[in-house]
């Protein structure tokens, strides 16, 4: 009988997933329906596949009801506080759910109902999360299964621009949702460092990074990435003298975006007055003291000790921030004028590139020796809609409703992608697919 999947939201990230579950349906006889607001852009994606494309509002409870009651297997691409929704909903009509988001509290609290009606929701099977899980996972668990020791776990991911492409002095472009990277880092920030908890206030984080270099491909930094506490736990990592993980950028860029954290341009929580009559410089100004004779690179400089010739002074230059352009947004907060006039010049053209890293760091103690392995993958996109991004978050998605279908995947229950069962046949068809890990292994 052929299976019915239902895609709700095919945008910036899903070319690829969309790609992979046209080729899988006419493989294996599937029926796919996918529902987004703007049916005409999930047209441009799908091309002349025999598809069933509708306008789908997830609020539409009589809608959502029918859809998800006529399929087999629901993936949900919408922002994550649509998920309890959706999840409600395939509970109700018994089908499995797949998303690339993490497993939320509201999400968390069905675990009993899914596994009594034989259900899998099955969460954090994306890029990060996602395929951190299902490559850390897979190595942790080697390591234990041949004795080893866990001693220091770190991991990085950054979503960059490929080298091809790197044409400006940040050295980087938005290759995911802007808005995240410009409130980057503002949760807590909190890790293990050879058994002792720290803590990294926001107003400090761009400024404590560390340098990874990876075969081919140079160097980059990575800043501390929120709470790697809970990691020890869904790692099964408790007693680990180190944890930590984080982002990964080029060398430079942290220092210069620790400026727009010092002045406060990264702020979410008031609106600036007047903002669709200022200038990027006036923004720039706003935060800065009163001086009627000094120009207003001249303040900044003096405010945040920056030399003339300094390396920031160009990243900033570049981006236009003292320009007198008008921002033209109403009622903004300082994170949206931020991220308007970085949208002017960070946004992938049409041939660009971007570039998916990660890496991840495993010291661990075996028959009275220490041991050092990293795991690294670097993806590189095929143009600005068939982004590594898409490729990294896509794939994986696409993969595991394929094994759930096909019943290579027999779990029920709330689940992330950390168990052998989920790991080993996902990573083995991501390998088919280019996204292969490199390893090496030295004395620690």
């Amino acid at each position: 009988m052929s299976k019915k999947i239902f895609l709700i939201g095919a945008g910036r990230s899903a070319s690829t997933l969309v790609k992979y579950l046209l080729e899988q349906s006419i493989e294996l006889g599937w029926q796919l329906t996918i529902g987004d607001q703007d049916t005409e852009m999930v047209k441009t994606k799908v091309g002349s596949a025999k598809v069933n494309i509708i306008k789908f509002d997830v609020n539409n409870e009589n809608q959502r009801e029918k859809e998800v009651q006529d399929s087999d297997l629901v993936i949900s691409m919408l922002p994550a506080r649509f998920h309890p929704l959706v999840a409600t909903t395939c509970l109700k009509h018994k089908k499995h759910l797949v998303t690339a988001s993490y497993v939320s509290p509201e999400i968390k609290a069905m675990e009993e109902e899914a596994k009594k009606n034989g259900i899998l929701l099955l969460n954090e099977i994306g890029l990060d999360p996602g395929l951190d899980h299902l490559s850390a996972m897979k190595e942790i668990d080697e390591i234990r299964n041949t004795g080893g020791k866990m001693l220091n776990f770190e991991s990085f991911t950054g979503g960059l621009v490929a080298p091809e492409s790197d044409n400006n002095p940040w050295h980087y472009k938005f290759t995911w949702n802007p808005r995240n990277v410009v409130l980057a880092g503002q949760g807590i920030v909190k890790f293990i460092q050879e058994g002792k908890l720290k803590y990294i206030p926001y107003h400090r984080l761009f400024r404590r990074t560390e340098i990874i270099e990876i075969q081919g491909y140079g160097r980059f930094e990575g800043y501390a990435n929120r709470d790697s506490l809970k990691y020890l736990d869904v790692y099964n990592l408790r007693g680990i003298p180190t944890i930590y993980r984080g982002t990964l950028r080029r060398p430079g860029f942290s220092r210069a975006w620790d400026i727009f954290v010092k002045l406060g341009a990264t702020d979410d929580s008031y609106i600036m007055e007047g903002s669709e009559d200022m200038t990027h410089r006036d923004f720039i100004n706003s935060f800065l003291t009163y001086n009627p004779h000094d120009s207003v690179e001249l303040k900044l400089m003096h405010y945040l000790h920056l030399d003339q010739d300094s390396p920031i002074i160009e990243k900033l230059e570049w981006l236009g921030i003292f320009e007198n352009t008008k921002v033209g947004l109403k009622n903004a907060t300082p994170a949206q004028i931020l991220q308007h006039i970085l949208e002017k010049k960070w946004t992938l053209e049409s041939e660009d590139k971007d570039m998916i890293v990660m890496w991840h760091q495993f010291i661990y103690e075996k028959d009275g020796k220490k041991h050092r392995k990293t795991s690294s993958v670097v993806v590189i996109g095929d143009d600005s809609v068939n982004t590594a991004m898409a490729k990294t978050v896509g794939l994986p998605l696409g993969i595991a409703t394929k094994l759930i279908l096909t019943e290579k995947i027999k779990l029920s229950g709330v689940h992330i992608p950390i168990t052998p069962e989920i790991y080993n046949p996902v990573l083995k068809e991501l390998s088919r697919n280019g996204i292969t890990f490199k390893h090496n292994l030295n004395p620690a």
